[in-house]
């Protein structure tokens, strides 16, 4: 296969592809940011409370 044909073939699958709109990327761009920050912090308050815990049974064996 010679370059130049690839090089045709990539244009003619990218002219294919439906490329998301500006709205559809800032929507989907703050639902990941909002979803990152609620996993972030669902696992600082699980790491706080683990961490609380294995103190307490750790102070029982003193």
């Amino acid at each position: 296969m010679n370059p130049f044909q690839f090089l045709q073939e990539v244009r003619q699958e990218t002219a294919k592809v439906t490329w998301p709109t500006w709205k559809e990327v800032w929507i989907t761009t703050v639902m990941v940011l909002i979803m990152v920050t609620m996993a972030s912090l669902f696992f600082l308050v699980a790491d706080q409370i683990l961490g609380m815990i294995v103190n307490f049974v750790l102070r029982l064996g003193r």
